[in-house]
């Protein structure tokens, strides 16, 4: 996962639906095409728990996870060897010269902008029959992230933001078929899928975004200001969803793969 490079992420926090966010990886993971000797990057690899389940069951030879958060990074180390290594990067800046046979990215990319572009990039990384495999959140209709954007609108928020709202560069999953096709993958898998959560409350919504979309706002507010934009947040949010336990949180995900190979 990137954000900018003087921000951070809080693993504890992320990790409270760890399950959760752990399925659509691996859906993602079923799309792939085990082959012998992979060289695999993992972009957004976070606390390495899954890249290292990633590098075990493809047998790879080697996995390599490159994140921006040292926070996420120190988690890692218990991960590392046997092919498997981390490291430190601008996963918005990740280039290669046909070096990988995977290059596989789950709920990382919708913070980097200019998908056409950077689907471009990661194409020029991968061999002549590798495979680009990707999940990005597809969310942001929902009531628990607009509602963010409506509260970044608000003053003083507004002012202190610098006009900043979360715009999600996520495309439609029909433009991600038409470029893979458009960038030479002789076979793909695209497709939409909501992910049915059920949280304790409604209230546990909040805790959700605060480990995901909400940490756009965060880093931006002065420290002082973020613990208003959090409590008004809850204010508006919380009253548009239904009080019901367990509370039913629907989640739309875009998953696509590609392969050069027929």
């Amino acid at each position: 996962m990137t954000l900018s490079p003087t921000s951070d992420w809080n693993p504890e926090q992320y990790g409270r639906f760890r399950d959760e966010r752990a399925r659509p990886f691996f859906d993602l993971l079923d799309l792939v095409h085990p082959r012998p000797g992979m060289r695999v990057v993992d972009l957004g690899c976070g606390t390495g728990e899954l890249t290292r389940e990633m590098h075990r069951r493809l047998a790879a030879r080697e996995t390599l996870g490159i994140d921006n958060s040292p926070a996420m990074l120190a988690k890692t180390e218990p991960f590392a060897g046997d092919g498997l290594t981390f490291m430190e990067g601008d996963i918005g800046a990740f280039t290669s010269q046909a070096g990988y046979d995977l290059v596989f990215s789950n709920a990382a990319l919708h913070w980097i902008p200019d998908h056409e572009a950077l689907l471009r990039r990661l194409t020029a990384a991968l061999t002549e029959t590798g495979q680009l495999a990707v999940q990005v959140p597809a969310n942001d209709d929902h009531l628990s992230h607009a509602t963010a954007v409506a509260v970044a609108r608000e003053e003083p928020f507004h002012a202190l933001l610098g006009g900043h709202v979360r715009q999600s560069p996520v495309l439609a999953p029909e433009v991600y078929a038409t470029l893979l096709h458009r960038f030479g993958y002789r076979q793909q898998h695209v497709r939409l899928q909501v992910y049915p959560h059920e949280l304790e409350s409604r209230e546990a919504v909040v805790e959700w975004v605060r480990g995901s979309v909400l940490t756009d706002y965060e880093r931006r507010l002065p420290e002082a200001v973020w613990p208003e934009f959090l409590a008004r947040y809850r204010e508006r949010l919380l009253p548009q969803l239904a009080d019901t336990r367990p509370f039913f949180y629907p989640f739309k995900r875009i998953l696509f793969w590609g392969s050069h190979s027929g």
